[in-house]
């Protein structure tokens, strides 16, 4: 039998690579909206996560989510993404 692939995606905070269910999705929709995106099915250009607040922290700080999502990301949505990222790591 053939093991079945896992696959792994970089951790924009972190950098470290880890199994793609684990971590959480950022999407840039068409229509330049920024969402966090569970389920890793929306459309759009992506970015992967660790579920916790530190990665996302450094992600931001570092500035690696913005040149992963190709644009300039406002201090109102980061606020926002980072409310949604502290409900996603209490679960």
């Amino acid at each position: 039998m053939k093991t079945k692939k896992i696959p792994s995606r970089i951790c924009v905070g972190c950098r470290e690579p880890k199994e793609k269910r684990s971590m959480v999705r950022i999407v840039k929709t068409a229509e330049n909206e920024i969402c966090l995106d569970e389920t890793g099915k929306k459309n759009g250009r992506g970015a992967y996560i660790c579920r916790n607040r530190e990665c996302f922290r450094r992600a931001v700080q570092s500035k690696g989510l913005e040149r992963s999502l190709k644009t300039q990301i406002p201090q109102e949505v980061i606020d926002q993404l980072e409310e949604e990222m502290s409900a996603v790591e209490a679960r």
